[in-house]
């Protein structure tokens, strides 16, 4: 890379002001050295006093003036009309290799198979998810969720029911079943079953015979967040709830990758496109799917 191009006219320009600068100082410099040769019988001095030195009462040097104002000059100069903003960026240079990075990245990605989305979805979790959930998912003794064969089935859902949940965001948050008057183990059951084969992504119950009271259940205790067919009701732009409709698949975890999650344990950090971009995400989704299936 060469390092003065004097091709470039900002350079250019560069140069002679900083040429004009150290000669204009050179010059006020020597006309300073020149009126210190010359003695005075008589001057006024300020009321500044250093152990019997004082301190002349003279003018503001033209050339020092000259030299301040310029310097202002420069600086708008500089920054208005010369470099950066209407010349080279390193900011920008790096936005647009990142931007071509990306296209090349999505090009090259954009039809992977499920096989390869579960590789690349294990390498990103090693790297992002692994120091909390642990390396297989299991959570680390309870640092973070368990993944591993219990997040995303319907034992999870149960789980929520009973403990509640802090949701994806203080708006979310779920009350324990015991909070909500929930107490008997047949309704919870009966909503759980209800849930996991009628309204998420799972389709299937342990408890098929219980699903169809467990829709009354669900009327009784869970429509104040939820809407009837389980996405999520919303107060202004924010939603009050998961969006049941999801869970169990991929398109559930990539909604916690974005907006983040507080649970009882701790919490975990959006991953927006700064961390992971969509096909990344989808990746991650399709590992934990994964995880959840035993594969």
């Amino acid at each position: 890379m060469e390092w003065l191009n004097l091709d470039d006219s900002v350079n250019q320009l560069s140069l002679i002001g900083a040429a004009v600068i150290i000669l204009a100082t050179l010059v006020v410099v020597a006309m300073m050295f020149a009126q210190m040769k010359v003695k005075r019988d008589t001057a006024e001095l300020t009321e500044h006093n250093w152990d019997g030195i004082g301190e002349y009462k003279n003018p503001v040097p033209v050339g020092w003036l000259v030299i301040f104002f310029l310097t202002i000059v420069w600086m708008l100069w500089y920054f208005l009309l010369g470099y950066p903003l209407n010349s080279y960026s390193q900011v920008g240079e790096y936005n647009e290799e990142v931007s071509a990075h990306n296209a090349k990245f999505q090009q090259r990605f954009q039809d992977m198979s499920q096989e390869d989305k579960i590789a690349m979805g294990q390498n990103l979790f090693l790297v992002q998810c692994a120091p909390c959930h642990g390396i297989t998912g299991d959570g680390i003794n309870g640092k973070a969720q368990n993944l591993s064969g219990f997040w995303g089935t319907e034992e999870a859902i149960k789980d929520v029911v009973i403990n509640g949940t802090q949701g994806n965001s203080p708006l979310q948050a779920m009350s324990k079943a015991a909070d909500l008057g929930l107490t008997s183990e047949e309704d919870i059951n009966a909503v759980v079953a209800y849930v996991a084969e009628r309204l998420s992504a799972l389709k299937k119950t342990k408890n098929p015979n219980l699903a169809s009271y467990g829709e009354l259940v669900y009327q009784d205790y869970c429509v104040a967040c939820h809407q009837l067919d389980g996405t999520s009701r919303v107060d202004g732009s924010e939603p009050m709830a998961g969006d049941l409709t999801k869970y169990g698949s991929g398109a559930f975890t990539i909604d916690i990758l974005n907006r983040g999650k507080d649970g009882f344990i701790g919490s975990m950090p959006k991953f927006d496109e700064n961390l992971l971009n969509d096909i990344q995400k989808e990746a991650v989704s399709e590992y934990v799917n994964s995880l959840t299936r035993g594969q």
